[in-house]
């Protein structure tokens, strides 16, 4: 089984890479409990592909879109760029084709610095990869940029609640 994170935010090697490589880590530890298939995890971050997908480049498209393809389950994580994802992001998710991420098991996950944005994950980004045809059958996350020392215990408590939507599906 492949776990693919996609992180969409424009800076290389950012605190929602951090968050969203951990948040997939503790999903990759349910995901053990509750399946015998070996669990492969593979980060696309898509600063590293900003010029490609601008100029959509088909070879690198391609190569993106086969890594998704062959992937059960999503993490997609972005920071909160007016009240929403990141442009980056979505010129990523429009490049794929209707239906790219169908069956897919997808976990969404925003950061952000204030709260009067934490429901952007559910209000834009869900909307967006459930039309793309993801399973998004959980709540999203939504980190501050001031629980980031306390990041561990929003990731575990978030974790931990995606358990029982994991089991039931799985």
């Amino acid at each position: 089984m492949l776990m693919t994170t996609i992180i969409g935010n424009p800076k290389a090697r950012s605190k929602t890479r951090t968050i969203a490589e951990e948040a997939a880590s503790q999903l990759h530890a349910i995901l053990e409990k509750q399946t015998s298939e070996e669990i492969v995890h593979e980060v696309i971050d898509l600063a590293d592909y900003a010029v490609a997908l601008a100029t959509w480049d088909q070879s690198i498209i391609s190569t993106l879109l086969a890594r998704i393809e062959a992937s059960s389950c999503l993490v997609i994580a972005s920071p909160t760029y007016k009240a929403t994802y990141t442009g980056l992001l979505k010129l990523f998710l429009d490049v794929l084709p209707m239906n790219a991420l169908a069956g897919k098991l997808a976990f969404p996950i925003m950061v952000g610095a204030g709260y009067q944005h934490q429901l952007a994950v559910e209000l834009h980004l869900r909307p967006l990869l459930s039309e793309l045809g993801a399973l998004c059958p959980a709540r999203g996350l939504y980190v501050l940029d001031s629980q980031l020392d306390q990041r561990q215990d929003v990731l575990s408590e978030w974790a931990t609640a995606q358990e029982a939507v994991m089991k039931a599906l799985l």
